[in-house]
């Protein structure tokens, strides 16, 4: 049976216009397999800042894979993960300093949308953001930071070291490198890059 692994808006964007093609991907002896909700569409369409920063976003091949390959939910479905998000946003607001230290924003409706998703469907949410991790701690989500996605990609041949390479320049030089692709660039990608000690 092939685990859905779902995309958040900032994971979408970090690698997708590399990994070609990224949405539908199917990879590793799981398999996994990439995925996409309208609700990542959405967000990048609904921020000024987002679209600026990615021009690329509604060029055709990339709207049309996530149109081609974007689930659709049933009605039962929508209704579940409705109920699920507003149980997650109910936990961000009984202990909303959790989630906002170190001038962190907590999680919205659409991370909360998001995580609920692999709730309901048994799905692990790629995600960078910090406090979807620690809420998916608190209820016992599966989720991965990008670059850990982006390991199990090399690990199946997705992409090659030069693929990663690419990558890792690319989010430098968009000054979009987060502590944990930082950390793991020396230390998950060691035979790449060197460990931190060699440099």
């Amino acid at each position: 049976m092939t685990t859905e692994v779902l995309l958040d808006t900032n994971t979408y964007l970090r690698l997708a216009k590399r990994i070609r093609p990224a949405v539908g991907r199917q990879f590793g002896q799981v398999p996994y397999v990439l995925i996409i909700l309208k609700a990542v569409e959405d967000e990048v369409h609904q921020s000024s800042k987002l679209r600026f920063k990615n021009p690329w976003f509604d060029e055709p091949e990339f709207a049309q894979e996530r149109m081609a390959k974007q689930v659709r939910l049933s009605a039962v479905d929508k209704s579940q993960i409705e109920l699920v998000r507003d149980v997650l946003l109910g936990i961000v607001q009984f202990d909303i300093d959790k989630y906002t230290s170190n001038k962190r924003s907590p999680p919205g409706r659409t991370d909360c949308w998001l995580l609920a998703y692999g709730q309901v469907r048994d799905a692990i949410v790629a995600t960078d953001d910090l406090g979807m991790h620690t809420l998916a701690a608190e209820a016992g989500l599966r989720v991965w930071h990008g670059y850990e996605l982006l390991l199990k990609l090399k690990t199946a041949k997705v992409v090659d070291k030069q693929k990663v390479r690419e990558i890792y320049e690319a989010l430098e030089a968009n000054d979009d490198l987060t502590e944990t692709w930082r950390r793991a660039k020396h230390d998950q990608f060691a035979k790449i890059f060197g460990s931190k000690g060699s440099q």
